[in-house]
């Protein structure tokens, strides 16, 4: 059993010393390995490994960073499937979905290789006489990000990409459940030519948190995870003079209207909602059928969730694999549970599924809730399941209600034919990303990722343009140099 620690300073430390958690295969419910819990003295070794390394790395040029970013790239193509199989044995997903991640992860690094055209600032000729401004973008210093166990690869790579090639230095603590695939992006960084220090990985729970919260050489912090930690990050973080961008919890809707394409919103919501098994932020976890939509969907989807195949990463024609550990196949389950009490119609129950050979594992078939109301806590609350609720609504109006009524304001999808609605959708509702036909609207790496209401705390978006914004701080500089010079002092505010 292989026992994993730390990467700080460009090398392996920390391992089978002090705490450790184990580290599950969800197949099959066993123990693979076993992960270090950094102490607070461990995540200071690593925050002033960081900071010993911003100095010089922020005085690269952004074209040397850039080259570096080229080089992770190919590095990281070279080794896919490496870290697909990686996600796979950890996390539980398929590997067609975890090779997908990994592509999603891949393309901010494409985008990081702009990172010189990207801090370019402005410039203004003779703001008053023979005076210019000029406007740069600098690093903050240690930037910190911790990530969830449902995307090991591409979360991070939201994150230190961007900051790293901004010049700043990074400090990641992803989650505990599936820890390898960060600890292989960090070799990998390093073998692509970025000086030790650059990228640093503990791994620990809420220990290592509070302390990268509360560091004072920690400059900002990026955090994907449940709302209530999003929030605590969020205020723990600003209260010590932190940047913070936290991202929370989820339940994405998807409105259904009459007019659409009944087979391609079905197919569009067996991948959605079962995919990975339901444990994304993204994921559409409720179904608004609106008028004769609900009976149609039922019908299509029933026979199509009963007939998911389910199985290890290994089987390549899995759909779907087992969920993260025990303790969320219980959850899950408990939430089937409630819905079943609280008067929900559980047309297809996942409960009972058993896999020869994986009796052990965390398996948990696909479950459809229909009528199900909005005052049920299955309609409230997030599940991060394979549990797919139906809710019927007679009108597009009422439709749009429950989608702004909702505290979460992650993602959500229209699926129809009527350009009318689909347009006045994507205006009036007040949801971070929306899709039009397009049931997992997650931007491409040019655009940013993040929602509204209580599924983001902070001001900017991930990756893209807002993440260049986050990890970076604006300097305006205005200039006069001695051949333009008045004579006499000045106590007003010069206006030509």
């Amino acid at each position: 059993m292989a026992d994993l620690g730390h990467f700080v300073g460009g090398k392996a430390v920390g391992n089978g010393r002090g705490r450790l958690a184990d580290v599950f295969n969800p197949a099959t419910g066993e123990v693979a390995a076993r992960v270090a819990l950094a102490t607070a003295s461990e995540v200071d070794q690593a925050v002033q490994n960081a900071k010993a390394a911003f100095p010089a790395w922020s005085r690269t040029p952004p074209l040397t960073r850039a080259r570096v970013m080229f080089k992770y790239k190919e590095l990281l193509e070279k080794n896919r499937e490496t870290l697909a199989r990686a996600i796979g044995a950890e996390h539980g997903k398929v590997m067609a979905d975890a090779a997908g991640e990994v592509m999603r992860g891949i393309e901010v690094v494409e985008f990081a290789c702009g990172i010189p055209h990207l801090l370019k600032g402005d410039f203004t000729e003779n703001v008053g006489t023979n005076v210019d401004t000029y406007s740069m973008r600098q690093p903050l210093g240690v930037c910190v990000g911790i990530t969830p166990f449902n995307f090991p690869a591409m979360v991070p790579m939201w994150m230190f990409p961007i900051a790293v090639a901004c010049g700043n230095t990074f400090v990641l603590k992803p989650s505990e459940r599936d820890p390898s695939t960060p600890l292989l992006l960090a070799r990998l960084l390093l073998e692509a030519g970025a000086p030790a220090g650059v990228l640093n990985v503990v791994n620990g729970d809420k220990e290592a948190v509070d302390a990268l919260l509360t560091h004072p050489d920690v400059a900002a912090i990026s955090f994907v995870g449940s709302t209530p930690i999003a929030e605590y990050v969020y205020r723990t973080g600003t209260a010590t003079g932190k940047r913070v961008q936290a991202l929370g919890g989820a339940k994405n809707h998807m409105v259904v209207l009459p007019d659409a394409d009944m087979d391609q919103a079905t197919d569009a919501l067996m991948g959605a909602a079962y995919g990975s098994a339901g444990e994304r932020c993204m994921a559409i976890s409720v179904a608004v059928a609106v008028g004769s939509a609900g009976d149609q969907l039922i019908a299509r989807l029933a026979p199509r969730v009963r007939g998911l195949k389910i199985g290890p990463y290994t089987d390549p024609e899995a759909e779907m694999g087992p969920l993260v550990t025990k303790q969320a196949y219980d959850r899950v389950k408990g939430y089937v549970d409630t819905g079943v009490k609280e008067g929900a119609e559980l047309v297809v129950d996942g409960r009972g599924l058993k896999l020869q050979g994986y009796e052990k594992g965390f398996f948990l078939g696909g479950c459809l809730f229909d009528r199900v109301r909005p005052e049920m806590r299955i309609y409230r609350e997030e599940i991060f399941g394979p549990v797919l609720s139906v809710v019927r609504t007679p009108d597009y109006e009422q439709a749009l209600g429950l989608v702004n009524a909702h505290e979460f304001g992650n993602g959500t999808a229209i699926f129809t034919r009527d350009g009318d609605a689909a347009r006045d959708f994507a205006s009036r509702a007040q949801i971070g990303m929306v899709g039009v036909n397009v049931p997992i609207p997650v931007p491409v790496a040019y655009h940013s990722f993040g929602g509204w209401k209580h599924s983001l705390f902070g001001d900017h978006h991930m990756h893209g343009a807002e993440g260049v914004r986050f990890y970076t701080r604006l300097k305006t500089i205005t200039a006069r140099w001695p051949k333009g010079i008045r004579a006499g002092a000045e106590f007003v505010i010069p206006t030509m």
